[in-house]
């Protein structure tokens, strides 16, 4: 968000940005987060503000954009240590390009 590690931004709006990984996991690896602070899924839910659900649609719009949305793409959110999160600011993983397993972790 701050600009300090240098991203590839795929998608700039007013409230949410996205840019790919720099450690992608699947051919597409977006990253899709909220330009406001929220820490995890849960608090983003919380605010009930709409965020959530646009930060949902413009996941979507980089599946899209990426052509990854006809064939199917995972959306993932980490919510807390045990479920993977590193990071304290909520953000979506749109990843496809490739068939995806299950389970994934």
């Amino acid at each position: 968000m701050a600009g300090d590690i240098p991203a590839t931004v795929v998608l700039d709006g007013k409230r949410v940005i996205a840019f790919r990984d720099v450690n992608p996991q699947a051919p597409t690896h977006v990253l899709v987060i909220p330009r406001d602070h929220y820490p995890n899924a849960a608090a983003l839910a919380g605010a009930g503000d709409g965020l959530l659900d646009e930060l949902v649609t413009q996941a979507h719009q980089v599946a899209v954009a990426e052509g990854i949305a006809s064939g199917g793409y995972r959306l993932v959110f980490n919510t807390g240590l045990e479920a993977g999160q590193t990071v304290g600011h909520v953000h979506a993983h749109v990843l496809g390009g490739r068939p995806m397993t299950w389970p994934p972790g």
